[in-house]
C-alpha cells in the first residue's frame, strides 16, 4: 500500500452536463427520503438512544425536521474517553498500513457516494449544489493526502546526523486520545479532515459534531465503521457545548483538542486546556483554526478590474460569507474606487437568491435564525455608522433564513463592520489613498487568515508577499478556495495556531518525537571511582 500514486486533488463536478445534474437530482431525492430518522451516540462501538433528543433543521424550510440526535452528557463524555483509551492500546500498535487503509477505503466508499454526502449537507446547512460538491471533494482529498502524509510521518526513515558509536533514530509516536470539535459551515471536509489526521497517527477520538451540522458527521462516522475503523477508535458524542464540549476540553485524560470555530469558543478552549486538571500527566495540545477578517486590496494599477471584482464577489458571498476565509472587506484604491465599486455591485445584484436543492440557486439561507438575527444587527450597524447600502439588505425569514448579498460602503476603517467577523454576506467597503495605506488598513485587525492583492505592479506584489501578515495570501485571484495539499490552510494572530491543514507539517500536531540510541561497537572505558560523579 506503501507505493501509493502521487496524491491529485479530486476534480470538481460540473453540473451543466446532464449526466451530473440527473445524478445529483437523484441523491437529493434519495437523501431526500432519508429526513427525519433518528440516530445514536455510538461509544466503544455501543449504539446509544432513549436519551433526550435535539433536531438538526433545514436552514431553508426552518421546519423541516433533517435529523433528531441524542443529547450526550457528561457521564457519555466520561465513557467516550475510556473507550477511546482503551481502544488507543491496539490502534497504537497497528501499521501504518492499517491506519491509512482505513483512509483509503472511506475515500473510495466516499467517492462512490459522493453526490448523497453533498446532498446532506444541501438539506443540512443550506449549501447550494456547487458549494456542497466542493466540501465532499475537499473531504475526499484530506483522506487521500493524510493517508499518504502517514507514511512519511510514521513510517519513513526521519534524517538525522549519523555517528560511528551509536546507532541513533528518531521516531513519531501518538499522542494518545483526543477531542474533535468541528465547525458546520464546512462540515464534511474540516470534520473529517480534523477527525482522520488523528486516527492516520494513531490516536483515538472523541467526536462531539456542531449541534448545526450533526447528520453530516454521523453519515461520515458511518463511513469510517464500513472501512473497517475498529470500534473505540473514533466515538461520536453529539450534544451541546455546555453538556458535552465543556467536559472533553476538561476532562484530565484528553490530550489534544482539536477544534475549528469562533474566536471567542477557540480562546475559552485554548485557556481552559492550559488549565491543568487533578490526575492530568500532560500539557495539553490545542490544535485551533478560529476565524478572519479577510481583505482584498485592489489597487490602483490594476488592468482587469471586471475580474477583481468577480473575485471579491465569488469570496464575499460564497456559502453566504460563512466561511472563515471569505472576503468581509474590499480595500479600494481611491483613484479607482467610482470604476470598481459599480462593478462589484451589479455582480452581486445579478447573484441568484433560492431554495440550494435547486441547481440555479447561488445563495442559499444563512445557517440558522440566530446566525440571520446577528448578520442582520451588523447591517444595521453599517448603516449607523455612515455605511451606504448598496446592494443587497433586505432578509426574508418567510420559510427560510435568507439574507440578501449586501455590500455597504464606504465605511470608515474602524468601523465595527470593518473590525468584527460577521460570518454572513455582508462586504465592507474601505477607501485607501495609496497601496501603502491599503496594506496598512488590511494588517489593522486582530485577524490574520487570508486575504489577496490584485495589482498589475510585481514591486507591489512583492512588496504584499513580505508585509501582508495573513496565513494564506493569493495574488490576482480570489481569498477562498484552499485546495488540500496546494494551499495549506491556517492563520496568524486570533485567527488561530496557524495549523496549515492540508499541508505537510499538520499530522505533526497530532505525534510527538522520541529519540531512540544505541551504543555499539566496544564498551568505553569505565571510571574506577565514580564516587565523585
Amino acid at each position: 500500500m506503501a507505493n501509493l500514486p502521487p496524491f491529485k486533488n479530486e476534480p470538481l463536478t460540473d453540473f451543466t452536463q446532464p449526466e451530473h445534474k440527473t445524478a445529483m437530482e437523484a441523491a437529493l431525492a434519495k437523501v431526500g427520503a432519508q429526513l427525519g430518522q433518528e440516530h445514536p451516540l455510538v461509544i466503544g462501538g455501543e449504539r446509544i438512544t432513549g436519551l433526550p433528543t435535539f433536531e438538526s433543521l433545514n436552514p431553508a424550510k426552518k421546519d423541516q425536521v433533517v435529523g433528531t440526535f441524542q443529547e450526550g452528557s457528561k457521564e457519555h463524555v466520561e465513557r467516550a474517553v475510556e473507550a477511546a483509551w482503551t481502544a488507543f492500546e491496539s490502534w497504537k500498535r497497528e501499521p501504518v498500513d492499517v491506519h491509512a487503509g482505513v483512509l483509503l477505503r472511506a475515500a473510495d466508499l466516499m467517492r462512490q457516494r459522493k453526490h448523497e454526502f453533498s446532498a446532506v449537507m444541501v438539506y443540512e446547512v443550506g449549501k447550494t449544489w456547487a458549494e456542497a460538491d466542493a466540501d465532499t471533494a475537499e473531504a475526499i482529498d484530506f483522506l487521500e493526502f493524510y493517508a499518504r502524509e502517514a507514511y512519511r510521518w510514521r513510517a519513513d526513515e526521519q534524517p538525522i546526523t549519523k555517528i560511528d558509536a551509536e546507532d541513533n533514530h528518531l521516531v513519531y509516536i501518538p499522542l494518545g486520545v483526543g477531542a474533535v470539535i468541528p465547525p458546520w459551515n464546512f462540515p464534511l471536509a474540516i470534520m473529517a479532515g480534523m477527525t482522520t489526521a488523528g486516527i492516520v497517527t494513531g490516536n483515538c477520538m472523541v467526536l462531539k459534531p456542531s449541534s448545526d451540522a450533526p447528520w453530516i458527521a454521523w453519515r461520515f462516522f458511518a463511513l469510517l465503521e464500513e472501512a473497517g475503523m475498529p470500534p473505540g477508535v473514533v466515538n461520536f458524542v453529539s450534544g451541546g457545548g455546555s453538556e458535552v464540549g465543556e467536559p472533553l476540553v476538561t476532562h484530565p485524560r484528553i490530550r489534544f483538542i482539536s477544534f475549528t470555530g469562533s474566536k471567542q469558543v477557540g480562546l475559552h478552549i485554548n485557556e481552559q486546556a492550559a488549565k491543568p486538571r487533578e490526575g492530568q500527566l500532560w500539557i495539553k495540545r490545542v490544535v485551533a483554526e478560529m476565524g478572519g477578517k479577510d481583505a482584498i486590496i485592489v489597487d490602483r494599477e490594476t488592468s482587469n478590474l471586471d475580474e477583481a471584482a468577480s473575485a471579491v464577489v465569488a469570496s464575499a458571498f460564497g456559502f453566504q460569507g460563512q466561511k472563515c476565509s471569505a472576503c468581509s472587506r474590499l480595500i479600494v484604491d481611491e483613484a479607482i474606487y467610482d470604476q470598481l465599486v459599480p462593478l462589484v455591485v451589479e455582480k452581486t445584484k445579478k447573484l441568484r437568491i433560492g431554495d440550494p436543492t435547486t441547481p440555479d440557486a447561488q445563495i442559499g439561507p444563512v445557517v440558522n435564525a440566530k446566525a440571520m438575527k446577528t448578520i442582520s444587527s451588523y447591517i444595521e450597524k453599517g448603516v449607523k455608522e455612515g455605511g451606504e447600502i448598496l446592494a443587497g439588505g433586505k432578509v426574508d425569514s418567510t420559510n427560510g433564513f435568507y439574507i440578501e448579498p449586501t455590500v455597504i460602503g464606504p465605511v470608515g476603517e474602524k468601523s465595527t463592520i470593518a473590525q468584527e467577523e460577521i460570518f454572513g454576506p455582508v462586504l465592507a467597503i474601505i477607501k485607501a489613498k495609496d497601496f501603502d495605506d491599503a496594506l496598512r488598513i488590511a494588517n489593522d485587525t486582530e485577524f490574520g487568515l487570508t486575504g489577496a492583492v490584485f495589482s498589475d505592479n510585481e514591486e507591489k506584489l512583492a512588496r504584499a508577499q513580505e508585509e501582508y501578515f495573513v496565513g494564506n495570501l493569493y495574488l490576482n485571484r480570489k481569498c477562498t478556495g484552499a485546495l488540500v495539499g496546494v494551499h495549506p490552510f491556517g492563520g496568524f494572530n486570533m485567527s488561530g495556531t496557524d495549523s496549515k491543514a492540508g499541508g505537510r507539517d499538520y499530522l505533526g500536531l497530532f505525534l510527538q518525537a522520541k529519540a531512540v540510541s544505541r551504543r555499539v561497537g566496544s564498551a568505553p572505558k569505565t571510571v574506577k571511582d565514580a564516587k565523585g560523579f
